[in-house]
């Protein structure tokens, strides 16, 4: 059986060939572009300095370099003054930091302590006190029996509590006196007296 192609089909079949044709032809300049050598560099700008003064050169008389300036820079080796600096020698008055035979350098003795003296005879410091108890004490109940129930305000919260009691989960009741109570103070281990109030 054979296939039979209309003029249709070859017109796409040829735009086909020119598109594949033309990818190949694309394709093949990035890959030469990717692999040969970069362009040239551009030459640097050229930058003009200003002429340094006289001071600034090396203040080391009669030494070759001390004749150079920004001015008459020669790029040209020169031996005879590479020698010159090779034979100096170190002559400054401090230590030589890449000798470990030289001296060790001298420390200066501090003027003054770094702490002042009171803090220095002060022991540990004291614990801090334990906080107040706040709790208002302003009144109490007698029974018959003689069993005495002390009334308690602490902000908003009325406590009616006898002797033995924990009050806000924290305060036990320790003695309740007629113008007074006794209240230990549990995480503090603290005993603390509560005036009655006068209204």
């Amino acid at each position: 059986m054979a296939l039979h192609m209309g003029a249709e089909d070859k017109k796409k079949v040829a735009i086909a060939g020119v598109l594949v044709l033309v990818v190949l032809i694309l394709g093949g300049r990035m890959l030469m572009d990717s692999f040969s050598t970069p362009a040239a560099a551009p030459p640097p700008p050229v930058v003009t300095t200003q002429t340094a003064p006289a001071s600034s050169a090396v203040s080391t008389p009669g030494h070759p370099a001390a004749k150079l300036s920004s001015t008459n820079l020669d790029p040209t080796l020169h031996p005879e003054w590479m020698a010159a600096t090779e034979s100096m020698t170190y002559s400054g008055t401090g230590r030589n930091i890449f000798s470990q035979l030289s001296a060790p350098a001298l420390i200066e003795k501090p003027k003054a302590s770094a702490r002042p003296a009171k803090m220095a005879d002060a022991g540990p410091a004291a614990p801090p006190p334990p906080p107040p108890i706040d709790l208002k004490f302003f009144g109490f109940s007698a029974a018959r029996s003689g069993l005495r129930k002390a009334f308690l305000l602490h902000g908003e919260d009325v406590f009616i509590a006898s002797e033995g009691d924990v009050v806000d989960r924290r305060y036990r009741i320790a003695k309740i006196l007629p113008f007074s109570v006794e209240i230990e103070d549990l995480p503090y281990k603290n005993t603390q007296t509560l005036p009655l109030l006068q209204n």
